[in-house]
């Protein structure tokens, strides 16, 4: 079994952090068939952490066995429901147990900041699979009506072998909120985790086996998104796929479906979200922090960041002058140092990517008031928390997405301007509305074409409520909540006869 390595100073404290590098395949660490491997990088550093088992089409073929083998013989799939509880509840406490040593790790494999990663690692991933292990045992059948010569029963059952395809920007996070359910319901798993941040779901795989999860239901593959990608999404014994990404790859897999089992795919993709601040709003500290954490939370990476701000023209001076304040207040450096605010773009490429957009947005006639570019002398991959004023909705950085910490202001006279251009998007993930009229909040609620709407403030809600997209940001399948058990069941009817 290859491992990694890294040393990190977390606090004025040297830490050493082990973890495997080798795909998990069928209860044991193992290197890609073809033995080749891809490098993972820090994106703070630019510096090489490990290499790391490039799976492809060979070893997503053995993954796919091994979860079809668990899944057939009822090792997971139909054993009691309270003994799938036990084995989520045991992972949760084993993850809140190894949560500092994964958030450093996910920390120097993604450039979050550590803040960000304990809170996510040690509290909500953990709850994840606690929440979705204690639901285990709590959710029932129906009985139709009939008369007396039949018994029609409705019952859900795993769906079967599911594969998991995750995004770079909350790696465990977003294991958690697709893996968790998956295993609730009783399904095998090929989990494949981004390229660019592969470190956190190969030692989530090994604490899972300590957990008790049995061989070969919980399969990590490690692999590029042409290759291992590719080959989950028209894999023929895959019976279902979760996906969040990009809207371009999210296409794809739906192309991958039609062209191999037609398996259902559920998509989370992206996002041009907007944030409406109506001239009965109060900008005070609160409403401000809100809408700079909802354009530069995470870097901007963050499929619903409200990048989009609408302003009231009444109340567009006073909005500017306060958020250009507090933007001008993060901290933007190492993330493994608490008291940064901000940490790096996942990678070279994406770097480039964010300031290009930045680049443009200027040469459109977007007014640049802060930022707009790297951070000097420094060799990781940053870029300073950019803020533009005068945005038009014809223009690119209104209309397509960014993914990096930019913030762009704009203006409307009335409601029913604000709804029209907030409603015109391609993509429909998330809107914030900040209001003190309550009629109008629902009004908005009501019309916004989206799937998560919050009122005077930035959230996406909770481990309880559903999140997914509406147009190109998704499809009716959703994350979290109960809802979230949907994509991993399937419903069969029976119906029995009384025998004469």
């Amino acid at each position: 079994m290859e491992t990694i390595t890294a040393t990190a100073v977390v606090e004025g404290r040297s830490v050493q952090i082990a973890t495997p590098a080798d795909a998990f395949i069928d209860g044991r660490f193992q290197p890609a068939e073809s033995r080749q491997r891809f490098e993972t990088i820090n994106p703070a550093t630019g510096k090489i952490l490990g290499s790391i088992a490039a799976c492809d089409k060979a070893d997503v073929d053995k993954a796919v066995a091994a979860a079809r083998r668990s899944f057939d013989d009822g090792r997971w799939s139909r054993i009691a429901p309270e003994a799938r509880k036990k084995v989520l509840l045991s992972l949760a406490d084993l993850v809140r147990q190894h949560a500092e040593e994964i958030a450093v790790l996910e920390s120097l494999d993604s450039g979050k900041t550590i803040t960000d990663c304990r809170n996510e690692i040690g509290h909500e991933v953990a709850n994840f699979f606690q929440w979705y292990g204690e639901l285990i045992d709590k959710r029932f059948g129906k009985v139709a009506p009939t008369d007396e010569s039949a018994l029609a029963l409705i019952m859900q059952e795993p769906i079967g072998v599911v594969g998991l395809v995750l995004p770079w920007n909350f790696p465990l996070l977003m294991a958690a909120w697709k893996l968790a359910p998956a295993l609730a319901a009783g399904c095998s798993v090929v989990l494949k985790p981004a390229e660019q941040t592969p470190l956190s779901a190969l030692r989530l795989a090994e604490l899972a086996a300590r957990a008790g999860l049995p061989d070969g239901v919980l399969n990590v593959v490690s692999g590029l998104g042409p290759t291992a990608g590719q080959a989950i999404g028209r894999h023929m014994a895959i019976d279902a796929i979760s996906f969040t990404g990009s809207t371009e790859t999210g296409a794809l897999f739906l192309k991958y479906s039609s062209e191999s089992n037609l398996k259902p795919v559920g998509l989370e993709m992206g996002g041009k979200s907007p944030l409406i601040i109506l001239e009965d709003a109060t900008i005070n500290d609160d409403l401000i922090d809100n809408a700079v954490s909802a354009a530069m939370w995470n870097g901007g990476q963050n499929c619903s960041a409200n990048m989009r701000q609408l302003v009231h023209r009444s109340r567009k001076d006073e909005f500017l002058d306060a958020v250009s304040a507090r933007i001008g207040r993060i901290r933007l450096g190492d993330p493994l140092d608490p008291q940064t605010d901000m940490g790096a773009m996942v990678t070279a490429e994406h770097q480039e990517h964010v300031l290009r957009y930045i680049a443009r947005g200027v040469d459109e006639g977007a007014r640049l008031v802060l930022g707009g570019g790297r951070r000097e002398g420094n060799a990781g991959y940053f870029v300073q928390p950019t803020l533009f004023d005068d945005v038009k909705p014809d223009m690119t950085i209104a209309r397509e997405e960014i993914f990096g910490p930019v913030l762009g202001v704009m203006t409307f006279s009335d409601a029913g301007e604000a709804l029209a251009m907030a409603s015109d998007s391609i993509y429909g993930l998330h809107a914030s509305v900040f209001t003190r009229d309550i009629d109008r909040a629902l009004h908005f609620a009501r019309r916004l074409p989206a799937g998560t709407i919050s009122i005077n403030r930035f959230t996406e809600g909770d481990i309880k409520t559903p999140f997914g997209g509406f147009k190109r940001s998704g499809s009716q399948a959703r994350d979290n909540g109960t809802e979230a058990l949907d994509q991993y069941l399937q419903t069969k009817t029976v119906w029995i006869s009384r025998s004469n």
